[in-house]
């Protein structure tokens, strides 16, 4: 996999002054450079210039985040614009069942086109753990940088990008579920949710209502692969963008990630009503599944699309 290309090089000077300031303490004025073992303006002008160049290389490391370094594997270039907040999503099981068209068609916006592979749609239903969730810039906040989440989910097509559109979102953080509906109108729903891992295993309960609950347990197994292009694992995983429909307009949200690190998994569901929460039926058939233990994950503002390409910058409304 290709390391993309440094954004900016405007640390690779600052590292150096950084490194040669840390070596040794010197008189810079009048153009001496002369070791002073007790020379208190050396000192100071010394701690004054390491301060300068550690604000000078978090400010440039904030640009350059390291899920960033890699960007071959995305179907289309990064978005313009900076990102604006980061996730990291662990302990994620997709669970992936066939549903004919038939029956999502009247679930999902008319004007999203359902996607498919080879002529059959997909539903998933998705249980994993947030953290490290903040705002780019500032530290995680209290209540929202972690918890867990789980969504039932089809794929659409909208002006050339395909990406994923959400019947339903599950969290167990009320503030999150609140931010979340107030700032990129997704259908988020609070619900108790309890998660414990064991030697390896999942064991994972949520339960929004008498009609919504997922209790079951799961694991890894198999190694971790990076699905080739064309199969089915990376048709249903790998997508760069999410679609949300609100007062007759759609609206667009990228994110970023390096490539799923798959694994084969291993599940036992004793109860699972979140798609038929939905208004969706799922076959009789086991489910395609999949582990991938953690990702970061970068998102995008909000964007309302207008004409199949434009996009205009969605107020954050709270």
């Amino acid at each position: 996999m290709k390391k993309a290309k440094p954004l900016h090089h405007r640390d690779t000077g600052t590292r150096g002054i950084l490194i040669m300031l840390l070596a040794r303490p010197a008189v810079i004025a009048n153009g001496r450079n002369e070791v002073h073992d007790h020379d208190e303006s050396s000192t100071i002008l010394w701690c004054a210039g390491v301060s300068t160049c550690l604000i000078l290389l978090l400010r440039t490391r904030e640009f350059v985040h390291s899920a960033l370094k890699f960007v071959d594997h995305r179907p289309w270039p990064l978005p313009s614009g900076p990102w604006i907040m980061q996730q990291i999503w662990n302990d994620l099981l997709f669970a992936h069942w066939p549903v004919a068209s038939e029956v999502l068609q009247p679930l999902v916006p008319a004007v999203l086109e359902l996607d498919k592979f080879e002529g059959q749609c997909w539903v998933a239903v998705t249980p994993f753990r947030m953290s490290g969730i903040r705002i780019r810039c500032l530290p995680p906040l209290p209540g929202l940088a972690r918890f867990p989440e789980l969504n039932v989910r089809t794929y659409v097509t909208f002006g050339g990008k395909p990406g994923v559109y959400f019947f339903s979102l599950d969290a167990g953080s009320q503030t999150a579920v609140w931010s979340a509906r107030a700032t990129y109108h997704l259908p988020y729903f609070y619900a108790g949710m309890r998660v414990n891992q064991q030697n390896g295993r999942i064991e994972y309960h949520s339960l929004r209502d008498e009609l919504a609950e997922f209790k079951g347990q799961y694991r890894a197994s198999g190694p971790i692969q990076l699905r080739p292009q064309g199969s089915l694992e990376r048709w249903l995983t790998e997508r760069y963008c999410l679609y949300t429909f609100v007062r007759n307009s759609v609206f667009r949200a990228e994110i970023h990630h390096a490539q799923w690190p798959l694994q084969d998994a291993e599940a036992e569901i004793s109860r699972n009503t979140m798609a038929g929460a939905a208004g969706i039926l799922l076959p009789d058939s086991l489910p395609l599944l999949h582990f991938s233990k953690t990702l970061e994950v970068l998102i995008w503002p909000l964007k309302k699309v207008i004409n199949h390409k434009e996009s205009v910058l969605v107020p954050i409304q709270l």
